[in-house]
């Protein structure tokens, strides 16, 4: 190999590996994955798919040996983040993992995404109306940390960088 070569190689894996680091979601989140939303697997039976859902939660259970949560699905970005546009869902949906979460930390609204299989599903009532929940036996429950909003407020328009400096 060409001596000159060798640094330019060097430089390029590692700028390549810096690039596909702030690409990729976080480590308990990767794999293959079926495409499906919680709505498409509703109207066909996806029973035993392997999926990665995220969204807001909805209501949180714990029961005596696992805690379920009841989503409403968006789609995600590509850290695999739920990315939430008001009228970008993709239905509800049950993920249930052994254990307990505590319903004060997973309250309503927080983002969370969800690695596992479909298990089934069960009808619930969502006031009047009877809804079908796709049920995921969740192998990874990634509560994302809370957004934090900042609000720029300019007190004059600037044109050029340069204005008011002296």
């Amino acid at each position: 190999m060409n001596i000159r070569l060798a640094p330019r190689l060097v430089l390029l894996a590692a700028s390549v590996g810096l690039l596909a680091a702030c690409a990729t979601q976080p480590q308990p989140l990767q794999g293959a994955f079926n495409p499906i939303t919680p709505a498409q697997a509703t109207a066909n039976d996806s029973t035993g798919a392997v999926v990665r859902w995220g969204g807001r939660v909805v209501e949180v259970e714990p029961q005596s040996n696992r805690t379920c949560f009841v989503m409403i699905s968006t789609r995600l970005g590509g850290s695999g983040r739920p990315y939430w546009a008001s009228d970008d869902v993709g239905g509800r949906f049950l993920a249930c993992r052994t254990g307990f979460y505590d319903p004060a930390l997973f309250e309503k609204n927080r983002e969370v995404t969800f690695t596992g299989r479909i298990a089934g599903y069960e009808n619930r009532r969502i006031g009047q109306y009877d809804y079908r929940f796709p049920l995921v036996d969740a192998d990874v429950v990634y509560l994302w940390p809370v957004r934090e909003q900042v609000d720029v407020v300019m007190t004059r328009p600037a044109p050029w960088p340069w204005w008011g400096w002296w």
